[in-house]
């Protein structure tokens, strides 16, 4: 294959003639490299094809004499220049996790580490053997190069990216482990022990393992995990060969050890009132315990809470509107940074909506009477905007409906609702009931407990014998099919109304 010169973000790389720029560089691409999102904008002058006809639609002709182009669609013929447009890339990752009170038994003499891979983002924590938080950072998931959500990465994975994908998550880990020890002043070979834990198909790419079982039905996980490998074994190279890394059980192909550890943390079975426990994301993971029995389920929702597939969306960073209120009859928009606005993240999402219902800007169908509607100078929402949120918010509300009815229980008498994970941290809880996102019933007794699947983790870290608890969960769980019930197909069509 013919090779050539290029230079990217001011270094000199090599290149195969007729790759895509995002082929080349592994850049984001939240709809997977399909040309849908416009999301993996570069800048890139020289030798290169033609713009296409993604790029002519989704590109301005402003942006397109500015050397602008498409990752995914722009193919390199010849030496060239790129750059990624970067803007003050400051992403907001939820570390916060609140431990309950534990015993501390781990299997390690110096240091461990919790790590939560989620679909998104990753968040890690550096412990002593004592217990004491040492560090904790973040970072984004460099497999959404494949695309933003759970499936794109199934079809990556079964496209011979098997490779790639774990590549990608295994470097990511060796780097936040060397950011882990750096800010705490410690060295990695004093790491004795790591948890890992994710939703099910996170553990598969990272174990390398086929996820051709969770691609069609009957979506039946042939690896549920709970075990533990040495790190020479899965790849990691920052670590000590025989550091042992344990992989905490999955319930099902779409409950993962996330919602185990998350379970584990918020010590939900351990009451005797009916409680219920979300994680609102591309994957609304749920579990209600009636005080006897777990029942699980999981619906997808679609990447619209991480800002993609609208059409001013972005994830929770600098600029990004995180709240918009009311203010003497007007939309007032809120930024994370209290920087310039740059586009509108989940929780912005959902506090508009709720603000234009009240302002009548928009009918419960979700119909703009006025066209779309502008909550900063170059950020507005349109109609397809809207459209995209109500089918995310109908996914999670009637999951949680469904999962109620056929368990038995009444919304009215759960005792309290958890919400986990990084948008559930910023949502406005009256918002979200006001859009249909989470139900009325549930106002006023519910809470969000932040990264509680890296809470779990780090109990785990922290104390070995919680991980014969974590196995119990993950076995007496009953999950419920939402695919093919009448009742959440019914609930999921009403449920479109806000």
């Amino acid at each position: 294959m013919e090779q050539t010169k290029l230079t990217f973000d001011n270094k000199q790389i090599i290149a195969t003639i007729g790759q895509t720029i995002a082929q080349i560089i592994k850049g984001e691409q939240p709809c997977g490299g399909h040309g849908k999102c416009g999301k993996c904008k570069v800048v890139a002058r020289g030798s290169l094809s033609a713009p296409s006809e993604d790029e002519l639609r989704l590109l301005s002709a402003d942006e397109l004499s500015r050397g602008v182009r498409l990752a995914c669609s722009a193919r390199v013929l010849g030496e060239c220049e790129i750059s990624t447009i970067r803007n003050e890339r400051d992403s907001v990752v939820l570390t916060d996790a609140d431990l309950p009170q534990i015993s501390l038994c781990p299997d390690f003499e110096r240091l461990g580490v919790a790590l939560d891979i989620g679909t998104t983002t990753l968040a890690a924590r550096l412990y002593s053997s004592d217990g004491e938080l040492l560090s904790s950072v973040g970072e984004l998931n460099p497999q959404s190069s494949f695309g933003a959500d759970v499936i794109s990465r199934i079809e990556a994975s079964l496209a011979s990216h098997e490779e790639e994908l774990a590549s990608l998550i295994l470097s990511a880990i060796d780097n936040l482990i060397f950011e882990l020890c750096s800010a705490a002043g410690r060295m990695a070979d004093e790491i004795g022990s790591i948890v890992l834990t994710g939703n099910t198909a996170m553990l598969y790419f990272l174990t390398k393992s086929s996820p051709l079982a969770l691609s069609r039905a009957p979506f039946v996980a042939d690896k549920l995990f709970g075990e533990t490998l040495g790190a020479r074994e899965l790849g990691l190279n920052s670590l000590a060969p025989d550091t042992k890394v344990y992989l905490p059980p999955c319930i099902s192909a779409f409950v993962g050890a996330d919602t185990v550890c998350a379970l584990l943390a918020t010590k939900l079975c351990d009451s005797d009132a009916a409680s219920m426990l979300v994680d609102i994301g591309t994957n609304g993971e749920m579990a209600l315990f009636d005080g006897t029995r777990l029942y699980v389920c999981s619906t997808a929702a679609g990447p619209a809470f991480e800002g993609v597939g609208i059409s001013s969306g972005m994830r929770g960073e600098t600029g990004a509107i995180d709240k918009v209120t009311i203010l003497n009859g007007a939309l007032h928009s809120h930024t994370v940074g209290g920087a310039k606005a740059r586009g509108i993240c989940g929780s912005g999402i959902v506090d508009a909506a709720a603000c234009m219902l009240e302002l009548e800007l928009m009918d419960e169908t979700g119909f703009f009477e006025d066209g779309d509607v502008t909550l900063a100078e170059g950020v507005t929402l349109t109609q397809n905007d809207i459209r995209a949120l109500q089918l995310a918010k109908s996914a999670i509300y009637s999951g949680l409906c469904t999962l109620a009815k056929k368990c038995g229980a009444e919304l009215s008498n759960i005792s309290g609702l958890k919400i986990a994970g990084g948008f559930g941290k910023y949502l406005n809880i009256h918002s979200a009931t006001r859009i249909g996102l989470l139900p009325r019933e549930v106002l006023g007794r519910t809470e969000t407990v932040g990264n509680a699947a890296l809470a779990g983790a780090s109990m785990l870290l922290l104390d070995v014998t919680l991980r014969k608890e974590a196995e119990d969960i993950a076995k007496r769980a009953e999950v419920v099919g939402l695919a093919s019930d009448p009742v959440f197909s019914e609930l999921y069509m009403s449920s479109m109304l806000f």
